[in-house]
């Protein structure tokens, strides 16, 4: 079957059972005292039973002894570029890649042409969605085009359903048209998600501002013009009232910013990107565009302070920024290659391996921002391990060892940072829609 074809990740299959017993997982839920080994059984879509399974239950029988279950992944930025990129990443690709990575949701930014700014987009990405195992929210655009002039129909892109604007990658650089959009979300009760730049201070650059890109003769992004942004922005969200999310925070005085402006009450989220937390800006002083993204990859002490603000809960989500691009799209001179990277089939296990197993962020932590606060952020029902409640769940190894191969990967595109790596944790599975999907 071919790539741009499969709705499923390779090797996976799909259950269709009326009822479903997973035996013998631990079952894990951070927003509760729920941790414990139990059997949990699903009878049309719903958590029947839980612990001791009645004996007339009969159902099909998926062997979980050794994995996690957990309320179901989400992935609050994710590009699936349909429509008009369909040669990068398809609606149904991209739902392969995140059902491959243990997630069972997604948004979708809107940087798609033409971009998704209204109501028939929203409902095209939606009808290219169903029937896959993974949802699938479009975010639509704050502005007409994404070209940062005028708003976007608001209203009615809310009507759809729509509960969150952005026009990512494109930074709004007109003050007042940012108060006006923060003023129209916060009528709407929905949430404005900012890519946070100044792009006076970033025409031309490719990589961070330092000492790297002085020695490598790159031009500089600097720490500061995305923190000029994120601290306007916050400003304009304290004088509306309204809910500001800053988008994949990469500095540390970003971070500063969001976590004082949080003490004053200011109604600001923020979240921050596996390879941002995991990628120091020296690595492109190997000139691979694979390392080239938007904000680019900081120093160390960026590092270490989005690694704190996840821990105490300053930075509230982990997003990937899954931007996938074609293998000649990337392969060419490093200005000129595109920013992004994919990163859904690797965030697990990169969050994993270099903040939960050594200790600098804890499991339950890291399972809210990847589930708990992504569907809060984007007003999304809560999603919990109780008899009663609907069954969306993800089934995680944690101890499985492997090694990313950009050519296995499920995405469309294979721009990984992390081919090669050696990583512990990937999923085996999830229950969503009524199904199973896992590993055969």
């Amino acid at each position: 079957m071919s790539n741009n074809q499969h709705t499923l990740p390779a090797g996976w299959r799909e259950s269709v059972a009326h009822r479903i017993i997973l035996k013998g997982g631990r079952l894990f839920h951070p927003g509760s005292e729920l941790d414990q080994i139990a059997d949990l059984a699903i009878q049309d879509g719903c958590i029947k039973h839980i612990g001791s399974i009645p004996s007339d239950f009969q159902g099909e029988t998926v062997n979980c002894e050794g994995l996690l279950i957990t309320p179901g992944l989400y992935d609050m930025h994710v590009h699936l570029r349909e429509p008009g990129f369909e040669h990068k990443e398809t609606v149904r690709t991209g739902c392969s890649a995140a059902a491959a990575g243990g997630f069972t949701g997604i948004a979708c930014m809107p940087n798609t042409n033409p971009s998704t700014d209204n109501p028939g987009i929203v409902e095209f990405i939606r009808n290219q969605a169903k029937g896959l195992p993974v949802d699938v929210d479009p975010i639509a655009a704050t502005t007409k085009g994404r070209k940062g002039e005028t708003l976007t129909e608001m209203s009615e892109l809310a009507a759809t359903g729509v509960t969150a604007f952005s026009d990512d990658g494109s930074p709004i650089a007109s003050a007042d048209l940012m108060r006006r959009a923060l003023e129209y979300t916060n009528m709407l009760g929905a949430l404005l998600i900012e890519h946070c730049e100044e792009p006076t201070m970033t025409v031309g650059s490719i990589m961070h501002e330092g000492a790297v890109s002085t020695r490598l003769g790159l031009t500089g992004w600097p720490a500061v013009a995305e923190e000029i942004a994120i601290e306007r922005n916050i400003q304009l969200a304290e004088y509306t009232g309204a809910r500001l999310h800053c988008a994949h925070v990469s500095t540390a005085r970003g971070v500063e910013l969001i976590r004082n402006a949080k003490k004053r009450g200011v109604r600001v989220t923020g979240e921050a990107t596996p390879h941002h937390v995991s990628l120091e800006c020296s690595i492109l002083e190997h000139y691979d565009s694979e390392y080239k993204v938007n904000p680019p990859l900081r120093e160390s002490k960026d590092i270490e302070a989005l690694i704190a603000g996840l821990a105490d809960g300053t930075i509230d989500a982990i997003a990937t920024d899954h931007a996938p691009h074609a293998h000649d799209e990337k392969e060419v001179e490093l200005a000129l290659a595109p920013f992004g990277m994919v990163g859904l089939e690797t965030a697990f296990g990169v969050i994993l391996t270099e903040l939960v197993n050594t200790g600098r962020i804890s499991l339950a932590r890291a399972i809210d921002a990847m589930s708990t606060q992504p569907r809060r952020l984007m007003s999304l029902p809560d999603v919990s391990l109780e008899v009663g409640s609907e069954a969306n769940l993800s089934i995680m190894d944690l101890n499985e060892q492997w090694t990313v191969e950009r050519d296995t990967l499920n995405s469309k595109s294979h721009n990984t940072p992390f081919h090669g790596w050696k990583l512990t944790g990937r999923a085996r599975g999830i229950y969503n829609n009524s199904k199973y999907w896992g590993r055969k």
